[in-house]
């Protein structure tokens, strides 16, 4: 076998001129070599390819309580998840007579028994009632831990509930009273307080305070619809809330 300028190679059989990189000759079938010559698409010495692990992207890691002053943590609002848990908890046990309901909501005077001031807020007779009382618990709640945190919302909830309940037990001749729109409100108003006084100044705030208006009016109106949900109740929630807000503010600013 013989080359030509490495064009072309000739058949030692039948001589006929084939190309280098065939292993057999077309014209007589004989078999020129055992391998294919590779070729070499770059003109030069092949260089060896090596797979690169994909770069990574540098990453914050998670932001830790303290680290950073003047930034709060984000966490879950274990705070308002409790709440509502604990609500339909002692609503269904209410509902289903395995507790009766004169021994955790405020049916007539509660004397020797005020701590029913404390459970009536978590006791829920209507279900309309049940699911905007809830909610609102839930997203202002929720919102409020993450401006002050779980202690404070906790407070507030219990303060705007329990407070509420005592105002009615107190003020009215037969209270009946139960569900947690004081406590609902309460939450609400302390939230808005200083995106209020912020507008008020001119300044502007993200908040979508009419949004905030419609739920507190529906909330407030929920005593039309539903009779265990105590007027005196809501007003002193909404109350306990502004004073709460507005203390919160001056405390953060302090």
């Amino acid at each position: 076998m013989s080359s030509g300028a490495d064009l072309f190679v000739v058949c030692k059989t039948c001589g006929s001129e084939v190309s280098p990189y065939i292993t057999e000759c077309p014209y007589c079938g004989s078999r020129l070599r055992k391998r294919a010559p590779k070729i070499d698409r770059g003109g030069g010495p092949r260089e060896r390819r090596f797979l690169r692990a994909p770069r990574q992207r540098p990453s914050l890691g998670r932001l830790r309580r303290g680290e950073l002053p003047g930034i709060r943590v984000e966490s879950r609002p274990y705070v308002a998840i409790a709440a509502v848990i604990l609500s339909i908890g002692a609503s269904i046990a209410v509902q289903t007579s395995s507790v009766s309901t004169a021994d955790l909501a405020i049916v007539g005077k509660p004397t020797g028994h005020w701590w029913h001031v404390a459970t009536a807020p978590f006791v829920y007779l209507n279900t309309g009632y049940a699911l905007v009382g809830l909610l609102t618990i839930a997203l202002f709640g929720w919102l409020l831990e993450r401006r002050h945190g779980h202690l404070a919302t906790a407070v507030i909830f219990l303060a705007g509930g329990a407070g509420g309940m005592a105002l009615a037990a107190v003020a009215e001749s037969f209270p009946v009273a139960a569900g947690g729109n004081g406590a609902a409100l309460a939450l609400l108003c302390a939230w808005a307080v200083p995106d209020l006084i912020e507008r008020r100044r001119g300044g502007e705030t993200e908040s979508d305070l009419l949004g905030a208006l419609v739920i507190a009016v529906v909330v407030a109106l929920i005593p039309l619809a539903a009779q265990e949900a105590d007027w005196l109740a809501a007003a002193g929630g909404a109350a306990i809330g502004l004073f709460s807000g507005l203390a919160l503010m001056l405390a953060r600013r302090g």
